[in-house]
């Protein structure tokens, strides 16, 4: 059988983990392995290479893809679909193990509904896919965010400051929550929980006036802000473009500047932001990502051995599963409000 391999949407370390454990595994299963180029548009452009030993020697510490990747809609395409499994066909490629977050794997999902045999692995630093605990990328985003806000506080507290970190996360606020908490945030701010710049600022005017001259604010770039007669519920996006993405989604980035500037007009106390962007994903995997990103190739490829296709490798307490991939699609996993109130134990 030969198996292609393809990984999606955006980049997170662990991608070349899971590449690496698939082809390992194939190959001593006795399939073999090509490699699709910039995610789906590589399927659709016959965008492919040979994945051997060779080719997989030495990647498990990097970061990226090998692979490269990209945000390519194939119902976006006029008669992607067709052309999808016409593609595979000529270049003989029996099956596909699509590794990507909830766009990747919903058009992968669709796939299979259509016909196309495909077996997925989760994969956002976001850790918002449904059916899995943890997503790779993710521990290692943490991680980075954590020792970003580690470094601002000593100068924060230097210059008596309010410092404003703002981190990834669209719809769900894990890497805020987790960094937050683990680097010791005065306010974390979330998608979860629209919130409103009042309170913020009363939250910081108290810490000030009880002799802390400093605070440090993470936010989610997807945290909302409350609207009037909606509190708690949907609230509205601070957006720095109106362009919309092959999934129609927006783009976000830039809330952690204006609400660093409405800080410091409301309180008067210094106020600067920095906005992590990229950094979160990239560079070396953590060990933890390492080794999940391997448990989750291993069983993709076990999968598709097996014949077991239309489903999901997942972490489930320490164990790894499969799941539906209409499963984990149907709906995105947020932060559990119960691990919010844990947080805000240590607010101001």
């Amino acid at each position: 059988m030969k198996i292609g391999i393809l990984t999606g949407g955006g980049d997170c370390p662990g991608l070349n983990a899971v590449i690496r454990a698939v082809v390992r595994k194939s190959l001593q299963n006795g399939h073999d392995v090509i490699g699709i180029r910039e995610g789906w548009r590589g399927i659709l452009e016959n965008n492919f290479m040979t994945l051997d030993l060779d080719a997989i020697s030495g990647i498990l510490p990097r970061g990226g893809t090998i692979l490269g990747t990209s945000r390519t809609n194939v119902y976006k395409v006029e008669n992607g679909e067709e052309k999808v499994k016409q593609n595979m066909k000529d270049a003989g490629i029996d099956c596909l193990v699509a590794i990507g977050g909830e766009d990747t794997l919903g058009v992968a999902s669709k796939l299979y509904k259509g016909g196309v045999k495909v077996v997925g692995v989760p994969k956002t630093i976001d850790n918002d896919l449904n059916a899995t605990d943890y997503t790779f990328g993710f521990d290692t985003a943490v991680n980075i965010a954590t020792e970003a806000i580690d470094r601002l506080h000593t100068t924060a507290e230097a210059h008596n400051r309010v410092m404003v970190v703002e981190v990834m996360g669209r719809h769900a606020g894990w890497i805020a929550v987790h960094a937050g908490i683990a680097g010791g945030a005065d306010v974390i701010l979330i998608p979860e929980k629209p919130f409103d710049l009042d309170e913020v600022c009363d939250v910081i005017t108290k810490r000030h006036a009880r002799g802390k001259n400093f605070s440090i604010v993470v936010v989610s770039e997807g945290a909302k802000l409350k609207t009037e007669n909606n509190v708690d519920k949907d609230g509205s996006f601070v957006l720095s473009s109106m362009e919309v993405d092959a999934f129609g989604h927006v783009k976000l980035g830039g809330i952690g500047n204006v609400i660093a500037e409405e800080i410091e007009k409301r309180t008067g106390f210094e106020t600067r932001a920095t906005v992590l962007g990229y950094i979160q994903r990239g560079g070396s995997p953590t060990a933890f990502d390492r080794v999940l990103g391997t448990r989750l190739g291993v069983f993709a490829a076990d999968l598709v051995d097996k014949g077991e296709f239309g489903y999901m490798a997942a972490l489930k307490g320490k164990d790894i599963v499969a799941v539906k991939l209409e499963e984990a699609v149907g709906e995105l996993k947020t932060v559990d409000l119960e691990l919010y109130k844990v947080a805000e134990t240590f607010f101001g």
